[in-house]
This record gives C-alpha cells, sequence and structure tokens, in this order.
C-alpha cells in the first residue's frame, strides 16, 4: 500500500492541476482496495513468519539442544518447517492477487490511455506524433505495470524484511547492528543518485524508441517501394543510425543502474566481513552466543536481500517513473476542440465557408481567404496542384481543425456548434489513404455500424463493387487480407466508396478516392451517385479532370488560395490554369 501511494504521488496523471492527480489515479485503484489490502495483509504476515526462523534456529541453538531435550528439539523443528510453509503459502497467494490487480489496474489505464488517444485532436496527434502514441500504448504501460506489480509485491515484502530484520538484530545482538547500520547511509546514497541520474536518462531513451517506431512504421509501410527502387541497404543504414542512438542511450542508462548491484553488494559484504570479526572476537570473549551469531548472519543475509530488491525496485521506479510521465502528458492533455453554443443561422446553403483561413504550423498558410456556398444535394469538385489545399478543406469541414479566421456552416449551423457524434454522423468519408481491416467484405463496408443487408447491398452496387463481390469465392463473406492486400486498387477503393454510402450520409467525401478506377467506371458511378443519393450533397477532391467536370460547382486552388470557381464551361473561359489541366488530360489541342 505505501508503495502504490508513492507511485501514485510521483508518477500519477489527471486532467487538471497536479494537486489533483494523485486523486484522480486513485479513481483506478479505488475499486481493488479491498483486495489490496487483504493481499497486504497475506503479504505482511507471511514475511513476519519468515522474519521468525532464524530467531527460532538461535533458540533451538542456544537454549534447546544445550539441555538435551530432545522433544523440544523436534517441537521446535516441526515450528519451523510449519513457519516456512506458512511463509511459502502466503507470498505465493499474495504475489498472485497483486498479479491479478495490477492487470486489471492497467488494464483499465491502458482502455482509458486507448480512449483519450482516440479523442485526441488532430493537431495534439501531430504534436505527440503516431510513433510516440504507439510507444506509450506499448512499452510505456508495460513498464508502469511492472511498476504497480513490484511495488505490491517488493514493495511490501523488502521494506519488512529490512526494517524487521534491523529491529530483531538489536534486540538479539545490538553492538553487531551497529555494524550493518552503519553502511546504510552509504547504501541510501548510492541508491539517491542513481535514480536522480536515471528517470531523465530512461526518458530520453523512451524518446529514442519514439524515433526507432517511426522508422520501423515507414519502412513496414513503404517496403514495397524501398525493394522497387532497390533501397533497402539505405534503409538498412538509416535504421542502424536510429537504432544504434536507442543502444546508446539505454546503455548509458544501464551502466548506471548496472552500478547498483556491485555498490550495494561491495558495502554489504564489507559489512558481513565487519559483523562475523567482530562477532568472533565478542563469542570468544563470552559477550554472546554461537546461535545468535548464526541467527544474525541469517538475518544478514535476509537484509542483504531485501536491499537487492530494493535496488530492483528503483530500477523498476525508474522505468516507470519515466513512462508514467510520459503517459500522463497524454492523459493530461486538454481537450483541443471544444463545443461552443448552437450558432444557427438560416440560409438556402448546405455547405458555407466565409473567408477561411488556417495554416498547419501557423508560418505558412494552407488555406487563405476560401470562401464558396453549395446547396444541398449539388456536388462540389475541388481540383488543383499538390499541397495547393485540397484535403485541407475536408480536414476543416469534419472539424479536425478549427480554422483560424473565418466560419464554416452547415444547415446553417455554425461548425464549432455541433456536437462532434451528431456532425460526423453527417458524412460518409473516403481519403485518401483509407484502409481495409482483415475481415469480410461485409464487415468491411458495415464497418461496426450494424446496418442492415439491404443497406450494404445497395451501397456496393452505387459504388459498382457488387459485380466483383459476386464473382468472389463467398461474395460479402470472404475474407480480405491486412490493408486489403488481395484486391486491386479499384477494387479497394470501390469498397470503400461503398462504406462511405452505405450510412446514407447527408454530406459525401470523396477525397481523390476514384484515382485508381477506369473512366468507364468512374462515369458509371458518377451516374449511380446522382440516381441513388439525389439528396446527398457531395465533395469530391480530385487531380482528374473527368472526375469533377460534371460538377454543379468546381473550386480551382492553387498555392492555398482559390483561383477559379464556378463551372466546368465556367472555368474554361474564366481560369486559365483550369482550361491548361483539362487540355493537358482530356488531349484538346490548342
Amino acid at each position: 500500500m505505501v508503495a502504490i501511494a508513492t507511485f501514485m504521488a510521483d508518477n500519477p496523471y489527471s486532467y487538471g492541476k497536479a494537486g489533483s492527480r494523485m486523486k484522480t489515479l486513485y479513481i483506478y485503484i479505488k475499486p481493488h482496495l479491498r483486495v489490496m489490502l487483504l493481499q497486504f495483509v497475506v503479504k505482511f504476515g507471511g514475511t513476519i513468519i519468515e522474519l521468525l526462523l532464524p530467531w527460532m534456529l538461535s533458540t533451538i541453538l542456544d537454549d534447546i539442544v544445550p539441555s538435551g531435550n530432545m522433544k523440544k528439539v523436534y517441537l521446535w523443528g516441526g515450528l519451523m518447517v510449519l513457519c516456512s510453509i506458512f511463509a511459502l503459502l502466503g507470498n505465493v497467494i499474495a504475489n498472485r492477487m497483486s498479479t491479478k490487480t495490477s492487470k486489471k489496474i492497467i488494464g483499465k489505464l491502458r482502455h482509458d490511455l486507448f480512449k483519450k488517444v482516440s479523442a485526441l485532436s488532430c493537431r495534439q496527434t501531430d504534436t505527440f506524433t503516431l510513433p510516440s502514441l504507439i510507444s506509450r500504448m506499448t512499452s510505456d504501460t508495460y513498464n508502469a505495470h511492472q511498476l504497480v506489480d513490484r511495488m505490491q509485491r517488493l514493495g511490501v515484502r523488502a521494506p519488512i524484511l529490512l526494517l524487521g530484520g534491523i529491529i530483531v538484530t538489536m534486540l538479539i545482538e545490538p553492538v553487531l547492528t551497529l555494524v550493518l547500520i552503519g553502511t546504510l547511509p552509504l547504501l541510501g546514497l548510492v541508491i539517491w543518485y542513481v535514480s536522480r541520474k536515471g528517470i531523465p536518462m530512461y526518458t530520453e531513451a523512451q524518446s529514442s524508441l519514439d524515433k526507432l517506431v517511426n522508422k520501423v512504421q515507414e519502412n513496414m509501410t513503404g517496403v514495397r517501394v524501398i525493394k522497387a527502387l532497390s533501397k533497402s541497404e539505405y534503409e538498412k543504414g538509416k535504421f542502424d543510425e536510429v537504432n544504434l542512438e536507442l543502444a546508446k542511450k539505454e546503455q548509458r542508462a544501464g551502466m548506471l543502474m548496472a552500478l547498483t548491484n556491485p555498490a550495494m553488494n561491495l558495502l554489504l559484504n564489507i559489512g558481513l566481513t565487519l559483523v562475523i570479526v567482530v562477532g568472533a572476537f565478542r563469542v570468544h570473549g563470552g559477550f554472546a552466543l554461537p546461535g545468535k551469531i548464526i541467527a544474525f548472519l541469517s538475518y544478514f543475509t535476509i537484509i542483504l536481500n531485501a536491499l537487492m530488491m530494493v535496488s530492483r525496485l528503483f530500477l523498476i521506479y525508474t522505468k516507470g517513473a519515466a513512462s508514467a510521465k510520459r503517459i500522463a502528458e497524454v492523459l493530461e492533455a486538454p481537450e483541443d476542440i471544444m463545443t461552443g453554443d448552437r450558432d444557427h443561422k438560416p440560409g438556402d446553403y448546405h455547405i458555407e465557408f466565409r473567408d477561411v483561413c488556417f495554416s498547419y504550423n501557423k508560418i505558412r498558410s494552407n488555406i487563405l481567404n476560401l470562401s464558396f456556398c453549395i446547396k444541398r444535394g449539388e456536388t462540389l469538385g475541388i481540383i488543383g496542384p499538390t499541397g495547393s489545399g485540397k484535403s485541407t478543406i475536408i480536414q476543416l469541414l469534419l472539424r479536425f481543425y478549427d480554422p483560424d479566421a473565418g466560419e464554416i456552416r452547415i444547415s446553417g449551423d455554425k461548425l464549432s456548434g455541433i456536437p462532434p457524434e451528431e456532425l460526423h454522423g453527417k458524412f460518409g468519408v473516403v481519403f485518401q489513404n483509407d484502409f481495409l481491416y482483415e475481415d469480410t467484405i461485409y464487415e468491411n463496408i458495415d464497418f461496426g455500424r450494424m446496418l442492415s443487408e439491404k443497406q450494404i447491398k445497395k451501397a456496393a452496387v452505387t459504388a459498382q463493387a457488387a459485380e466483383f463481390i459476386a464473382e468472389r469465392q463467398n461474395g460479402f463473406q470472404d475474407i480480405l487480407a491486412v490493408k486489403g492486400a488481395n484486391l486491386s486498387g479499384g477494387q479497394k477503393q470501390r469498397i470503400l466508396i461503398a462504406r462511405a454510402l452505405a450510412g446514407n450520409p447527408e454530406i459525401l467525401i470523396l477525397d481523390d478516392s476514384s484515382s485508381a478506377l477506369d473512366y468507364k467506371t468512374d462515369a458509371e458511378l458518377r451516374k449511380m451517385l446522382k440516381r441513388d443519393f439525389s439528396d446527398t450533397t457531395t465533395v469530391i477532391v480530385a487531380q482528374r479532370v473527368s472526375s469533377i467536370m460534371y460538377a454543379d460547382k468546381i473550386l480551382v486552388l492553387d498555392d492555398a488560395q482559390v483561383i477559379g470557381y464556378g463551372t466546368h464551361k465556367e472555368l474554361l473561359f474564366s481560369c486559365e490554369s483550369y482550361k491548361e489541366i483539362y487540355r493537358v488530360q482530356m488531349g484538346v489541342v490548342g
């Protein structure tokens, strides 16, 4: 319990100020307090019984054996065996209880951390970085689990053995105990120095682990490109750099922590040698009995082991404290995007952007003075060169980021006043780099929304996916590989479009999601969307003019600004950039 309180005091998290951190972590521990208290009692009892064994041996050697009473020898010997069994059972039962409790505590912590990570805004995710969040969810929570678990085991057992051993030795041989106590300040100094230096080192090592995770993630994602360009050796070199950096930092931290055991062993063995020498003189002088010296040496060994446990605890604590700090940084992250008061202005438009400005890094504008309006059921096409701000418009419309200036409205409601669940329920979205997971085609389209079979099949027909799905061995129940690796690019996009359509969205967003479709399929898709989802407002981000030329309005972007807005015919006359794109892609001469 003392150990858990230490963890709560030093490594807690909260969503408020530092003073409330202990209270916040206490919420996780509170449901398990009774079990932890029972575990503490069992552990305490088993450890105390273990401490009695050397004293019982001393009594047998000094008091019972000289009397020649064999019955008492057998009685006390049997009592020692029983105490040994009880000590063993007590420690085993307590350890099993602590393992179960710590599993539940960290399981809840990991669940809430995952929930918090899922709720982070895109800006916060960019700040933490995905590799860092992954390592906090994995290695950091593992270190925190080790801390909570070992503190319940060693954190209870070690102090009892250490303090209890010193108290019993003082009662048996006060003079020899002074020799032992004389080494404790030096041991405390070693532990203090190592823990003070070790926590920052392990924090740096965990940061380097983030870089390693990032590099592995990049290589796994781009493994085919790396092989195709024969860059395997180059990437191995880059990985070795990151790996070497992590290895060096872990080596530095490990070497520092490795000082603990040798230093403590040296000091304790010097103390043990002094105890034997002083004890020999005291026995020779008739000031002590041999049984007490043997018992004292046993207690000295117990104290030595207890200090070794303390040494291990400080290593676990150092890693756990560094990891707990990193976990707390995520859990303490404030809600970045708040829902304000409902602000409604009646109007004829379904989607409105009014003088919207936005920058990811607040240095270079990604969207500048953007304004456009589209009515319900209309289609807006967005086109422009890479980096012109096309996908940024989608991010703002979904409120993954808030604009720096201007306002965005849907059905007259200001975006900042619409609750996230209600807002995102309006959309069906297919992103540039969307994903399919290892499950049936049906489940990939349904996406856990419990949609009806009729909705799933209708969406597949509209998305031009029904035909190739029917040709697969198990139809909609066919299992897809991870990331849809057993599908072509066009098939993936059609299933993703079916997923977006299945929920009958109010607004459909297709972010460069038809680039792998042939022209015939693309044209048929647009035709079916007009027929089956005529009331759905559609926003299409595309690189191909053919995908947007039939849209009600087309927005042409370049360098974060609008350089053209109107219908296809209007832009051919008013926007030279759009005209050039059309001429090049459609093969128009002149």
